[in-house]
């Protein structure tokens, strides 16, 4: 009897190194990927903007430009709104539920947000496509992919939740606060779409 004991004992010992070194070696939440992901939807809305304006010249028509600013301006809108929400959504659902709560809460806003890249995505490369115009060479290509970037994002944010969890209540805050900060905020589709 006191063998296995003895060996169940070790057993646990085992398991709590091996756990601990996991956890150790856990990857580090690095949540660059918020600036990237501003930086590549920021980056569309002047190529649009310059497709408009090759067709405009080529029309002679500026309100082509003028009426295109105004509708890719909406669809930007709509996404700005959605990334506000998709970054403080995620932080709430780390700091506001137990792991495996958080995993789905993040899972879905991560959902939502991929659709909402997609229909934008679809709406700019309809818009810039070669729609017969004649003289406005082939179609704008973007660095844009919803769904890669929605993974990187979700890949991210479960390492921050893995992180979160081995902090104490004000140092996870503080951490998940970053999510939030100005740098990470879409600029104004205005000071963009000059």
């Amino acid at each position: 009897m006191k063998r296995y004991n003895l060996l169940i004992v070790l057993l646990l010992l085992i398991f709590n190194v091996t756990t601990a070194q996991k956890k150790k070696d856990s990857p580090a939440a690095d949540l660059s990927v918020l600036k990237d992901t501003k930086s590549k939807v920021e980056a569309t809305v002047p190529l649009v903007i310059q497709h408009l304006q090759a067709i405009a010249t080529k029309e002679g028509d500026n309100n082509i430009v003028t009426n295109g600013k105004i509708m890719v301006g909406k669809e930007y809108g709509i996404l700005e709104s959605e990334w506000f929400l998709y970054r403080n959504n995620m932080k709430n659902c780390i700091l506001n539920n137990s792991s495996k709560k958080a995993k789905k809460c993040m899972e879905y806003h991560t959902q939502y947000l991929r659709n909402t890249f997609i229909n934008y995505n679809n709406y700019i490369t309809n818009l810039t496509r070669k729609n017969g115009y004649l003289g406005v060479e082939g179609d704008t290509k973007f660095n844009f992919k919803p769904a890669e970037i929605a993974t990187k994002l979700s890949e991210a944010y479960f390492n921050a939740n893995d992180a979160a969890g081995r902090m104490k209540a004000d140092q996870k805050r503080e951490f998940l606060d970053q999510t939030m900060a100005d740098d990470n905020k879409l600029a104004p589709y205005a000071q963009l779409a000059q």
